[in-house]
């Protein structure tokens, strides 16, 4: 189009509406359970799920992280004071692998810690913590966490018994349960170990997996296998408490087995279940032991979640395991089928999953294989469990899915929190993105409670819809030396959604100027910086994707491959309430506090490429509005 007949149209419509801003609120309605279409975890970093309240009463939010195949590390939080629900981009371009979910971390001072890893192929940590109490949308700077090992499965945990250190969790030193402890985040978030890294545990089997608990004031619990399924056979199931006072490792009993900074405990399927008996929760002759958690009963005995799988892996058996006070029992709950995923040639011993409510730990969730309208589909079933472990009813969670419902969980902590139960939902290739499995994990996020997401009104306050259209549905070519103004006069509250692609050649340059703010892209970094005034604020996030493993080898080789470059995207920036807050395909990607913006001036320009659309609102877009103009 003529951009002189659009600027005219521009002057023409803020002229009539610009003394019409008013920042109305939208109507909050009640949505499906779905907590984001595109999310997927592994089982063995937690918490995953997290709610937490406060004594004062001013916080009573859940956040539910995951990642998606596209390496995006992402988070949900809902607001139970408010009714809202916000989805976070905690970190783009990642590692496009499910063991990347993040796990989260409630600090003394009420902010949320957020900790994530490439899958066992580089030495450190990150981690993120919000800007203000409870409230992740809004997060600090990413910091790298060294560890001179290879990382994986974050579990972080802050004890009464020592509350200035964290102490974490993880498969590190030679693919082993390892454990650290942190000294708290500084007013800079900076954090670093003083106690370890040290390998708690050392099998025979190469890859020992393990699940933690904690008793919150003295005491970690580990339960973990001999190795990998897939690998041994049979494969046992130990179980071990961790003494932060001591630093000692002991059994269910107390006997104390190692200390921990002397090197780790031997573990071996002849001679260590003679010597420590109580630590072995399960020693089968003709199965592979798998774990999917541990938890504690009203009386503090340790219960366990766990499968047994057949010698040729076709069949997995739910069981659940308890310490009654003098011995390990374990009862059977029902067949899990097989292997759960779409490729048959791989991960045989991957079930669809448990999951125990911590709450009340004789209810425990499975993934079965149910014949339904749409074929043979995994549900989740809802099992109530009497003391002495026999089955007292089943109830059915979900039914006649199109496709599979897997890896539930408790969202821990959640007490009364009506929102209980996350698990995934879709179709599963494998667990990492690659050139073999494309897909990946195409899955999403599903809840037990319909968050509110609000009421999608794209119509509301609406003062420009400027639609570009190019000879070749490019839409609006720029270069870095052209701009195009408009005027869209707002004095409290507006939203700027465009759509715009950078081309890749000439990735760089300002993307939007106004008289409020400049948004640009950094050619070195790939990041994107948002200017006020005389201040830069830097976004912590690649403007790209991890798409570039769809072409990779599979495998966790350790390689950073170059970002692939979006193509048209979504931006929003929204100002309410004194914040700006900046969405990226409708994630929350920055979020600042400024005093005063009033919109006058929009220029579009300053890089090479095109834009789409452009629309302007005289009031703050919800999240889901902006999804959806993202779409």
């Amino acid at each position: 189009m003529n951009p002189k007949t659009t600027l005219f149209a521009a002057l023409l419509t803020s002229l009539i509406i610009a003394n019409a801003c008013v920042a109305d609120q939208t109507d909050q309605t009640k949505s499906e359970n779905i907590i984001t279409e595109e999310g997927a975890w592994c089982w063995f970093a937690d918490p995953r799920a997290l709610h937490f309240e406060n004594k004062e009463g001013t916080i009573n939010s859940t956040y539910i992280g995951y990642i998606d195949v596209h390496g995006n590390i992402k988070a949900t939080q809902h607001n139970f004071l408010t009714g809202v629900t916000n989805e976070v981009l905690i970190r783009s371009y990642f590692q496009p692998d499910d063991h990347n979910n993040p796990s989260f971390l409630i600090l003394p001072d009420e902010r949320v810690m957020i900790f994530y890893s490439r899958h066992t192929d580089e030495p450190c940590f990150y981690y993120r913590i919000s800007k203000k109490p409870g409230d992740i949308t809004s997060l600090g700077k990413e910091v790298r966490l060294d560890t001179k090992f290879n990382t994986t499965y974050p579990s972080p945990f802050i004890l009464s018994d020592d509350p200035d250190h964290i102490y974490l969790c993880w498969r590190g030193i030679n693919w082993h349960p390892t454990i650290g402890r942190l000294s708290m985040p500084d007013e800079n978030d900076e954090s670093s170990f003083d106690w370890g890294p040290y390998q708690m545990v050392q099998s025979t089997a190469a890859r020992p997996y393990c699940k933690y608990d904690s008793n919150g004031k003295d005491q970690i619990y580990l339960a973990y296998t001999l190795g990998h399924p897939d690998n041994e056979y049979p494969n046992f199931l130990f179980y071990s408490v961790v003494d932060v006072n001591t630093k000692q490792l002991k059994d269910i009993t107390g006997t104390v087995m190692s200390t921990i900074a002397e090197g780790p405990l031997k573990v071996n399927q002849n001679t260590f279940p003679h010597n420590y008996p109580k630590a072995v929760v399960d020693n089968p002759t003709d199965k592979r032991d798998w774990l999917w958690q541990t938890s504690t009963d009203e009386d503090g005995k340790p219960v366990i979640a766990m499968v047994q799988i057949s010698e040729d892996k076709s069949s997995h058996d739910y069981y659940y395991a308890k310490w009654t006070g003098n011995e390990w029992t374990k009862s059977f709950i029902v067949n899990g089928g097989g292997h759960f995923h779409q490729s048959d040639e791989i991960e045989h011993c991957y079930s669809g999953g448990m999951a125990i409510d911590e709450m009340n730990t004789n209810v425990v969730y499975c993934s079965v294989p149910v014949n339904g309208e749409h074929g043979k589909v995994y549900e989740l079933q809802k099992y109530v469990l009497n003391n002495s472990g026999s089955i007292d009813s089943v109830e059915q969670v979900t039914q006649n899915s199109e496709l599979n419902n897997i890896r539930p969980y408790i969202v821990t902590n959640s007490g009364n929190s009506p929102l209980q139960l996350v698990w995934m939902h879709g179709n599963y290739y494998d667990w990492i993105v690659s050139s073999k499995y494309p897909k990946g994990f195409a899955t999403g996020i599903r809840a037990d409670y319909p968050v509110y997401n609000g009421a999608v009104d794209l119509d509301k306050g609406l003062m420009l819809d400027e639609r570009f259209e190019g000879t070749d549905n490019s839409g609006l070519v720029l270069t870095e030396d052209t701009s195009v103004i408009f005027k869209a006069v707002c004095k409290k509250s507006f939203s700027i959604v465009l759509t715009p692609k950078i081309q890749a050649e000439s990735y760089k340059g300002t993307i939007i100027k106004t008289n409020a703010f400049i948004y640009g892209l950094d050619e070195a970094t790939l990041k994107p910086y948002l200017v006020i005034g005389d201040k830069t604020i830097w976004s912590t996030n690649v403007l790209g994707t991890s798409d570039v493993w769809q072409t990779a080898n599979r495998s966790t080789g350790g390689k950073w491959y170059d970002p692939t470059k979006l193509e048209y995207f979504s931006l929003a920036f929204i100002y309410d309430n004194k914040v700006l807050t900046i969405y990226r395909n409708g994630l929350i990607d920055q979020v600042v506090e400024v005093k005063d913006l009033k919109l006058k001036d929009i220029s579009l320009g300053g890089f090479k490429g095109q834009i789409k659309n452009l629309k302007v609102y005289n009031r703050a877009l919800i999240q889901e509005e902006i999804k959806a103009l993202a779409k």
